[in-house]
């Protein structure tokens, strides 16, 4: 997990990059959560997403929002954030402009900014959006969603709340041409502390419905 330095929108970002093993691979671009709250790229579920990845032979970046770590910059409430997103993904994507596809997973805060950066990249094809904070900040932008993804949610998270996120679930399932899936863990909270292995289990089962060549879903 070679550590990278590249150029963004406030200088310095911080991250960590797997190239892809093979020419016109995929990209993966993973999210931290809140940065005032703690949130870094080497959050456990960041990295657990940022391996899974990988393994499966994407050029995968995870890296540091301006303000965390060695990145550079303040805390921009999220505007800014988007422009680090932006700004990452074209750097990946210099080094695999030939990639078959892109994908953007998030968590938390990072699920919000990922979502946003679907709306403005169209080569992105395929999201997971783990505890998107729909109770927290607005996801109204989201019309319509051009991508298919799946949205896992813990039963007793406290931070971004059930009903929300079924809220969020249902709006977007009624858009044609996009198929949302939804996976409620059971008494996971926020963190999904305890739930780690069911979780990630989720997120393999729909990356391998996605990623088989007979997939439904394009």
């Amino acid at each position: 997990m070679p550590e990278v330095i590249f150029p963004g929108p406030e200088g310095r970002l911080e991250g960590r990059f797997a190239p892809a093993p093979k020419p016109r691979a995929p990209v993966a671009m993973i999210l931290h959560p809140h940065p005032t709250a703690g949130g870094t790229m080497n959050n456990h579920i960041v990295q657990a997403l940022y391996k899974t990845f990988q393994r499966r032979g994407f050029a995968t970046l995870r890296f540091n929002f301006r303000g965390v770590g060695k990145s550079q910059g303040t805390f921009d409430n999220g505007v800014g954030e988007l422009s680090d997103a932006a700004s990452a993904l074209d750097w990946v994507q210099s080094f695999h402009p030939e990639a078959s596809t892109t994908w953007i997973a998030g968590f938390s805060f990072g699920a919000w900014i990922g979502m946003q950066l679907l709306m403005r990249r169209p080569e992105i094809r395929g999201f997971i959006s783990i505890a998107p904070p729909a109770n927290l900040y607005d996801f109204t932008f989201l019309a319509p969603c051009p991508s298919s993804g799946i949205i896992i949610q813990g039963a007793e998270d406290e931070v971004a709340t059930p009903p929300a996120t079924q809220k969020l679930v249902d709006k977007l399932r009624t858009q044609k041409h996009i198929t949302i899936h939804h996976d409620v863990i059971p008494k996971a909270n926020h963190f999904f502390q305890h739930e780690m292995g069911e979780l990630m289990t989720s997120v393999d089962d729909y990356l391998d419905m996605r990623l088989d060549p007979n997939s439904p879903i394009r």
